[in-house]
C-alpha cells in the first residue's frame, strides 16, 4: 500500500498564535555544538579516592554468602573479612604507596598537555575508544546493541514494509539534514547542557577494520546518501543535496523501495546468500581486514563500491523474515535469523536473515511485518546518543500522522510544528536522476566467495549456541516503586542480582553503565551493583527464618547504597575508569603494568557476569545486546510507569530459566510493596496477563532518585561544588576528538556517485519516460 501523496508542505509552516510553535522555535534557535565550550571537563579523581573506594566494590565478590540471617546489614558487613580481602587490602596498599602515584602523575599531564593543545577531550576517551576498537573478535554478539521500536502510530502503514521502512527512512534523512545544518536541538538535563560530541559520528560513520592494528571510524561529514540491503544485495540512493537539504520526500523512498524490491526479487536466495557480502562484517577483525583488501586489491571499481558504503549515512535493511514472537523479534535485531535451505543437490545455503547486514555501521531494520529495529555499532556512540535519534525519528513519525488527521479538520491551520526542521527540496524535472537507486556489483574473486561462506557458517555457530529470551513484566512499574521511595533503577538492578542469586547461590560481578556525558566529552562511568549491602539483602531474601520487614529493610538499605553509587558515577567519581586509565597510561608508556591490575580482586571485578543497561522510552519496546564474557548475561531492560521490559541474552546457559526465575523474583518482591490501593500485588506464573492496577493518587518523585528514562543521568542541582566549573573546555576541538574517529571526506562528488553503479527504475522514472514518449 503506498502512502498518500505529499504535497510541498512537507514541511509544515509555523504560526506565531500556538504556544507550542513558539515553545518549538525558542528551542531550535539553539545550535547543535554551541553549548560543548561551556561543558566542564571530567575530572581526575584522587589515587586515594578510587582505592577509598576499591575495596567496597569488591568486598561481595570477595567474600562467601551462604545466606546467613543477619538483623544488622552494617554489622553483618563489618564481621565479613576473608583471606582474599586480606589480600586485595595489601595490593591496594601497595599500589597506593609504590605503582600508583608515578602513573597518576602521568596521567594528569597527559590529560593536561591534551588540553593545551586541543587535542583530547577527557583524560580517558582515548583509552576507552581504544578499549572497543582493539579486540580482533567479531562485533556481532559482541559490542553491538540493538532496539526493537513500537510499533508505528498509523496502523495502516506500520504493517506495510515498504511504507514503514519509507516513513522512518524519511525521518532518518530529515534528522541528519538538521544535524548538518546544527538545527538539532541539544540534549540537556534539568537544564543542565550534556556533550553533543557524539552526535559527529552519528551519520556517515563507519568501523573501518586494520590489518595490523585497531580499528579506526571513519566519518564523511559531507555523506548524502543512504545504502539499503535487500536479499544479501547492496543499492544506495542520493537523499540529501550537497548543502545538506534533503531531495526526497516520503512517498520518493516509497518508490525507491519498491523498485529495490523488485529489482533485488529478480536474484534467487540461494544465488544471494553466495555474494552475501555484509557477512563479512561479522568476522574476528583482522580477518575481515584482509578480506577487505583482497576485494580492494582485486579492482578500483570494487575499491570506490567499498568507499560508497563506508560513506553512506547509514544503512536501511530490508529483511525477507517475518518474527513469530517478540524472542524471535529481539534476536533478529541483535544477529538475524538462521535459517538454513537445502537446493536439489542437498548443497545448503543461508535463507535467514543474518547475512543481510552491515555491522559496521548504524542500521534501520524492517522486517515483512513492518516490525523494526535499530543495530548500531558502538565504538563511538552509546545507548544515549543512539537513544536520542531513535526518539526523534519515532516522534516525528507521530508527528507526521498527527498532521494528515489535524489537516482535514483544520485545513488552514497547522497544528503541530515539524519535530525535526530540515529544508526540503524535492528533486523534480531534471533533477529526478539526482535521487535514482543504483545497484552495487563487485567483482569477486574465488576466495572471497569461498570467505563470505565460512563467515556466514561461523556466524551460523554464534548464532545457534546463542539465546535472547524476552520477560515483559506487567505487574507493576516505575509508578509503584516511586510511590514506595525507592529508585526504580536500583530496584530493577537488585532484582536481577537477586534472581541469580537464588539461581546459582552466588553473587557475581554486575555491570551498569551510568551516563557522564554532563561533561566534555563525557561517556559512561560503572556502577558496581554487587556491593555487600546488595549481598546482604540477597541473602536476606533467600534466608527462610527472615521476616518481610527485614527483607524489606534491607531492600531499601540496597537500593539507597546503589542510588549513591549512581550519583558518584554520575559525577565522574567512579572506581573502574580512573583505575583502567592508570593501567592504559602505563602501557602507553612502556612501564611494566603493576601487579595490582593483575591480582584476583581486580580481574573479578572485570569479569562481568551480569552486564546490564537501562536505555529507553516510549518509542522503544526492547533494548538489548550480547553477554560481555563466555559465562554471562547481558541484560538490556527498559523502566515504563507499569510494567518492566527485559531482554535477556547467553551463550549456553539456562536464559529461559533465568528470566523465568527473574519474573518469580519480580512478583516476590512487589508483594511486600506498598500496593497504589486497596488491591495487592497478584502474580500467577502461568498467566501472565494480569490487570495493572491504577492510581488517582499523586506520585511522590524524589530529586535523588534515578527514576528516569534512558540511562542512568548525571543528578546536579544549581549549586553542586562537585563540578569544578573552572576547568571548563576553553580550547573547544574542532570536530571529534575521540581517539581514532577521522574525519575522511569521500573522494565521491554528487555527479559521480549519479553515474556509479547500476541504476534502478523507480515506478516515477518510467511514468515520466513514458509522458516523454
Amino acid at each position: 500500500m503506498a502512502p498518500p501523496k505529499l504535497t510541498n508542505g512537507d514541511v509544515p509552516s509555523t504560526h506565531n498564535n500556538d504556544c507550542l510553535h513558539s515553545r518549538y522555535s525558542r528551542h531550535a534557535s539553539i545550535k547543535t555544538f554551541s553549548r560543548q565550550a561551556t561543558l566542564p571537563r571530567l575530572p581526575i579523581p584522587t589515587l586515594e579516592e578510587t582505592l577509598e573506594k576499591f575495596p567496597a566494590a569488591v568486598s561481595a565478590l570477595l567474600s562467601p554468602h551462604d545466606g546467613e540471617k543477619n538483623s544488622n546489614c552494617d554489622s553483618a558487613i563489618n564481621t565479613r573479612e576473608t583471606k582474599e580481602m586480606e589480600e586485595c587490602r595489601k595490593e591496594i596498599e601497595k599500589f597506593l604507596t609504590v605503582d600508583g602515584p608515578p602513573l597518576q602523575k602521568l596521567l594528569l599531564e597527559y590529560e593536561q598537555n591534551g588540553r593545551e593543545d586541543g587535542t583530547l577531550g577527557s583524560y580517558v576517551e582515548e583509552f576507552w575508544t581504544e578499549a572497543y576498537l582493539a579486540p580482533d573478535q567479531s562485533v556481532v554478539l559482541n559490542l553491538n546493541p540493538f532496539f526493537v521500536l513500537e510499533d508505528g502510530p498509523d496502523t495502516n502503514k506500520s504493517k506495510d514494509q515498504s511504507c514503514r521502512a519509507a516513513s522512518l527512512c524519511f525521518s532518518a534523512i530529515k534528522l541528519a539534514s538538521a544535524l548538518k545544518n546544527e538545527r538539532l536541538v541539544p540534549d540537556s538535563f534539568r537544564g543542565k547542557a550534556l556533550c553533543m560530541d557524539q552526535f559527529r559520528a552519528l551519520f556517515g560513520a563507519c568501523r573501518v577494520p586494520e590489518l595490523s592494528e585497531k580499528d579506526t571510524v571513519a566519518v564523511d561529514p559531507d555523506s548524502t546518501h543512504v545504502v539499503v540491503l535487500e536479499n544479501n544485495q547492496i543499492y544506495f540512493f542520493q537523499a540529501l543535496w550537497p548543502d545538506g537539504a534533503v531531495a526526497v520526500n516520503e512517498e520518493d523512498i516509497y518508490e525507491i523501495l519498491t523498485a529495490i524490491k523488485a529489482d533485488a526479487s529478480k536474484v534467487a536466495p540461494e544465488i544471494s546468500s553466495r555474494n552475501a557480502l555484509g557477512v563479512l562484517t561479522t568476522l574476528p577483525r583482522r580477518e575481515w581486514a584482509n578480506a577487505r583488501d583482497t576485494i580492494k586489491n582485486q579492482s578500483v571499481h570494487n575499491k570506490a563500491a567499498l568507499e560508497i558504503i563506508d560513506g553512506a549515512l547509514f544503512v536501511l535493511v530490508i529483511d525477507n523474515v517475518t518474527p513469530k514472537d517478540i524472542h524471535e523479534a529481539a534476536a533478529n535485531m541483535l544477529h538475524g535469523t538462521h535459517n538454513l535451505r537445502s537446493e536439489e543437490n542437498f548443497i545448503d545455503y543461508q535463507a535467514g536473515s543474518c547475512c543481510n547486514r552491515w555491522y559496521d555501521k548504524l542500521q534501520v531494520i524492517v522486517c515483512n511485518d513492518g516490525r523494526a529495529g535499530i543495530n548500531f555499532e558502538h565504538s563511538a556512540i552509546d545507548g544515549h546518543t543512539a537513544l536520542r535519534f531513535v526518539s526523534d525519528i519515532f516522534a516525528d513519525n507521530i508527528v507526521s500522522f498527527a498532521q494528515s488527521i489535524t489537516k482535514t479538520i483544520y485545513p488552514d491551520e497547522d497544528m503541530f510544528p515539524p519535530l525535526i526542521k530540515a529544508d526540503i527540496r524535492r528533486a523534480t524535472g531534471a533533477d529526478v536522476h539526482f535521487t535514482m537507486p543504483r545497484k552495487l556489483n563487485f567483482e569477486l574473486p574465488q576466495i572471497v566467495v569461498d570467505k563470505i561462506y565460512y563467515a556466514e557458517t561461523a556466524l551460523s555457530d554464534q548464532i545457534v549456541s546463542s539465546d535472547t529470551v524476552v520477560l515483559e513484566f506487567a505487574e507493576y512499574g516505575k509508578t509503584l516503586i516511586v510511590r514506595n521511595k525507592m529508585s526504580p533503577d536500583s530496584f530493577v538492578q537488585l532484582s536481577m542480582l537477586l534472581a541469580y542469586y537464588r539461581l546459582y547461590g552466588k553473587i557475581v560481578c554486575q555491570y551498569e553503565p551510568v551516563l557522564t556525558k554532563a561533561f566534555y566529552h563525557g561517556r559512561t562511568e560503572a556502577m558496581r551493583t554487587a556491593t555487600e549491602h546488595a549481598a546482604v539483602f540477597c541473602t536476606t531474601w533467600c534466608d527462610p527464618y527472615a521476616t518481610n520487614s527485614e527483607k524489606l529493610s534491607a531492600l531499601r538499605t540496597a537500593t539507597q547504597h546503589h542510588s549513591a553509587g549512581v550519583k558518584l558515577a554520575s559525577q565522574g567519581k567512579g572506581v573502574d575508569r580512573h583505575l583502567f586509565a592508570l593501567k592504559c597510561i602505563a602501557e602507553k608508556n612502556g612501564l611494566v603494568t603493576p601487579d595490582f591490575f593483575s591480582s584476583n580482586a581486580y580481574k573479578k571485578l572485570n569479569h562481568t557476569i551480569l552486564s546490564t543497561s537501562n536505555c529507553g522510552n516510549p518509542s522503544l519496546r526492547l533494548f538489548g545486546f550480547g553477554p560481555v564474557v563466555p559465562d554471562g548475561f547481558g541484560i538490556g531492560y527498559i523502566i515504563r510507569d507499569t510494567g518492566l521490559q527485559y531482554s535477556i541474552s547467553s551463550k549456553h546457559r539456562q536464559t529461559n530459566r533465568y528470566a523465568h526465575t527473574l519474573q518469580q523474583t519480580l512478583c516476590d518482591m512487589g508483594k511486600l510493596l506498598e500496593p497504589l490501593s486497596a488491591v495487592t500485588v497478584a502474580c500467577d506464573m502461568i498467566e501472565e496477563n494480569s490487570a495493572t492496577t491504577s492510581s488517582k493518587q499523586p506520585i511522590e518523585f524524589l530529586e535523588d532518585y534515578h527514576d528516569l528514562f534512558g540511562e542512568s543521568k548525571a543528578s546536579f542541582s544549581a549549586n553542586d561544588e562537585s563540578i569544578d566549573k573552572s576547568v571548563s573546555n576553553s580550547s573547544p576541538l574542532t570536530g571529534s576528538a575521540l581517539a581514532r574517529v577521522l574525519r575522511r571526506k569521500s573522494s565521491f562528488t554528487a555527479q559521480k556517485l549519479r553515474s556509479f553503479g547500476e541504476t534502478i527504475q523507480t515506478p516515477r522514472d518510467a511514468q515520466e519516460k513514458s509522458e516523454k514518449v
